[in-house]
């Protein structure tokens, strides 16, 4: 009976409601007798097929997803899962579980953890590339910045870690562009393009954190007198000109557009070739595309030679300091590049 409940229950959500999906909230508290309490996983496959494993939970999710993906083919279903479960994503015909995604939980984590602890030039290149790309190969992976908890009231999202009380003095266009609100906005765009280009093949965003929602969200209960207040999201700001709002909406558009054109997201796994500690640059290549991010916080490089695969003529196609996206607009974008046949970086060009 506790069975058929939950199946009826996805199924009257899709069917009355027109869901576009499900996002299945703590599965690795399903998976495991153990709930993940306690537990370390390092990949070892005596962790996911022994008998830790809840056989009749992961029963019930091939169930759900079978009977899900065969009445409603649209329908996408996404497991909050950290343990790196095999299979978890692929379809039951394949010995699968049948999800169509997993969340990337550790990419939020690591850039909050960055952010709180580090100073920019402490900044671990090499871990920064590991979390955005340690998923299983052939399992799709929803990457994002920031969680929908940072954005309500008592944490803090990106933004609000980068910028703080400025937030709130320094986001007119009218005003001086401060030390803190140059580096939080640049921040924001290059967090935010390296986690969609490199983290997964899918992306996730909560509404108005594309541009660096200045408010929490709060609903209404006894701590706040019932307010309705914060239990909003402000669109409108983007459309004030005269706030710097409208900067980091207008790369959001940007970097959407471009994904759309040339499809990183539905492309193989990117190919690192740089992670320089020193230097803070990350170059790899994905979808015909090469990104190259340059995350130290005193220097520019002219001349920068990289490593490239395919040979050719290569021109900016994306730019995180265009005049549209608030930068300082040091990059002449009309420039092309040109391979050369000398191996560099471990690729051909």
């Amino acid at each position: 009976e506790v069975l058929r409940f939950l199946l009826s229950n996805l199924h009257f959500w899709m069917e009355e409601y027109r869901f576009d999906g499900f996002r299945f909230d703590g599965v690795t508290s399903m998976l495991y007798v153990h709930h993940g309490i306690g537990a370390g996983f390092s990949g070892g496959y005596h962790e996911y097929f022994g008998s830790e494993v809840d056989e009749e939970a992961v029963v019930y999710l091939m169930i759900a997803n079978e009977m899900l993906h065969s009445l409603f083919p649209e329908c996408i279903t996404i497991a909050e899962d950290v343990s790196g479960m095999p299979a978890l994503c692929l379809p039951l015909a394949l010995g699968g579980v049948g999800f169509d995604y997993r969340l990337a939980m550790a990419v939020p984590d690591m850039w909050i953890k960055i952010l709180k602890e580090l100073k920019d030039e402490q900044w671990d290149i090499g871990n920064i590339c590991f979390t955005l790309a340690n998923r299983r190969h052939g399992e799709k992976t929803i990457a994002y910045c920031e969680s929908h908890d940072q954005a309500l009231v008592g944490d803090k999202t990106l933004m609000m870690h980068l910028c703080d009380a400025e937030m709130y003095t320094n986001m007119s266009a009218l005003s001086p562009l401060t030390p803190v609100i140059e580096r939080g906005m640049s921040l924001h765009k290059m967090i935010r393009l390296l986690t969609h280009s490199l983290g997964g093949e899918g992306y996730l965003n909560f509404e108005g954190n594309e541009f660096g929602h200045p408010e929490w969200l709060d609903f209404p209960r006894e701590g706040n007198n019932n307010s309705f207040w914060y239990a909003r999201r402000q669109l409108n700001l983007t459309e004030d000109h005269l706030l710097r709002y409208q900067y980091l909406n207008n790369f959001d558009r940007s970097m959407n557009q471009c994904e759309a054109k040339y499809g990183w997201l539905h492309s193989p796994q990117a190919y690192i070739s740089l992670k320089h500690e020193v230097d803070k640059v990350i170059v790899f290549e994905r979808a015909g595309l090469v990104f190259v991010f340059n995350f130290q916080p005193s220097q520019s490089f002219a001349d920068y030679r990289i490593g490239i695969e395919v040979a050719g003529t290569y021109r900016i196609v994306l730019n995180t300091d265009s005049k549209e996206a608030g930068g300082f607009n040091r990059v002449d974008e009309s420039t092309r590049f040109f391979t050369t046949p000398m191996e560099w970086n471990g690729r051909k060009n």
